[in-house]
């Protein structure tokens, strides 16, 4: 069973020191959060989040920070709060195509969260003013740098909001402490080519402050 949020903090874990900063800022020294640095990709991300969770009393779980937008799904700028949090391309090819590991039989490729919290979240965020969206977000271990890559993982994962690196694997830690899970991304870029003068991070960063100053008026 699920813990609620009220008895006991929430941990927001970041891939990186901007994200952090960036949180932060948003939560303007609200105690009931302690945000802590991830790593980069998901195995650096359970092993950090597991650390933290087996060394401190908390109740929920929230991976967080920029990340890409699929275009049809998530602008520029705009919130991506995770209806489910899927890992992308942890399966094997075949001669018909990817098989997720859920197809092969050997687990799940998809983690599950709190559709009454994150609907919550979304229309707080919409009332405060920001563009936001409740969608998968994708968790991937080399982000998508192409068209085809990009379409083919919108037609596999219909409704993909977003991609980062991270959500899965604090996603599989927060599970095994039985804990309610978020994941929320601020859109830097689109989903595809890597067209760096396109990216907007320092824009990205400010959105992700603003959505946790929200956050600590809805949770």
């Amino acid at each position: 069973m699920e813990h609620s949020t009220s008895d006991g903090r929430i941990l927001v874990m970041t891939a990186v020191e901007g994200e952090r900063e960036a949180v932060l800022r948003g939560l303007k020294g609200d105690t009931r959060f302690v945000v802590e640095l991830a790593g980069v990709g998901a195995p650096s991300a359970a092993a950090s989040t597991a650390l933290a969770l087996a060394t401190g009393d908390y109740s929920m779980v929230i991976s967080a920070g920029i990340g890409g937008g699929f275009v049809e799904a998530a602008a520029l700028e705009s919130v991506v709060v995770a209806d489910a949090i899927i890992a992308a391309d942890l399966g094997a090819e075949t001669a018909e195509g990817f098989s997720s590991v859920d197809e092969l039989g050997f687990g799940s490729s998809r983690i599950a969260v709190n559709a009454a919290t994150t609907q919550r979240f979304v229309q707080g965020l919409r009332d405060a003013g920001q563009t936001a969206v409740a969608g998968p977000i994708l968790t991937v271990s080399t982000a998508t740098g192409t068209a085809a890559t990009a379409e083919r993982l919108a037609k596999r994962i219909p409704g993909a909001a977003a991609e980062a690196m991270e959500g899965y694997g604090v996603a599989v830690a927060a599970n095994r402490f039985e804990l309610q899970m978020m994941e929320i991304r601020t859109i830097s870029n689109a989903v595809g080519p890597r067209d760096r003068a396109a990216w907007r991070i320092k824009e990205a960063l400010q959105a992700l402050e603003a959505a946790f100053s929200t956050l600590t008026e809805v949770i």
